[in-house]
């Protein structure tokens, strides 16, 4: 039977939730200076693989309002704190996170604010793209056998997830501009 799309209390959600409050867990164990640890890298994994289930799940039982809405949330606040959290590690510059925290913010305010017009802005491929990017970008810097042996490794990728997040943004604004340019017309018409 499909969710009600103005359910909350559904398995695709329950799921999007328990990642939230168990992501914390996962930011304690991540070491200090960039050495890596196995026990971060497996919980970052399995943070990023229920993203897929919550997915799946949502498919195949419906997706709700609640559940459009939080899981692009979930996944921000995943890798924004990891980034956060790398940073405070002494692993990542401050400067793409802060790209990165920017982009997030400004996507998130917006789809708020078209949202109360009744506009759904879903996830572009290249969103998602990005997205994974970036979660590749934290997984290769607490992995032991790339976190100090190749840090060219997760340079290059959260460097190409910001690359990948500003081009994201500017393609979403495009189309903003193009849907009020044709509304503009069809309404002047």
């Amino acid at each position: 039977m499909p969710a009600d799309p103005s359910a909350i209390a559904t398995w695709a959600n329950l799921v999007t939730v328990g990642r939230m409050f168990v992501s914390p867990l996962m930011f304690i164990v991540i070491p200090d200076h960039g050495a890596g640890s196995w026990l971060a890298f497996i919980a970052w994994f399995v943070l990023c693989a229920s993203d897929g289930i919550d997915g799946f799940l949502a498919r195949r039982h419906g997706s709700t309002n609640f559940g459009a809405f939080l899981d692009p949330l979930a996944d921000k606040f995943l890798v924004l704190v990891a980034m956060v959290t790398l940073i405070d590690r002494h692993v990542f510059w401050w400067l793409p996170v802060v790209i990165i925290f920017a982009r997030e913010l400004t996507m998130s305010l917006y789809r708020v604010f078209v949202g109360t017009r009744g506009v759904s802005v879903p996830a572009s491929r290249l969103a998602k793209w990005k997205t994974t990017t970036q979660q590749f970008a934290v997984g290769f810097a607490i992995a032991p056998i790339t976190a100090a042996d190749a840090t060219w490794l997760w340079k290059f990728v959260l460097w190409l997830s910001v690359a990948l997040t500003m081009i994201s943004f500017f393609q979403y604004m495009w189309r903003a501009h193009v849907h009020n340019a044709s509304s503009r017309t069809a309404n002047a018409s």
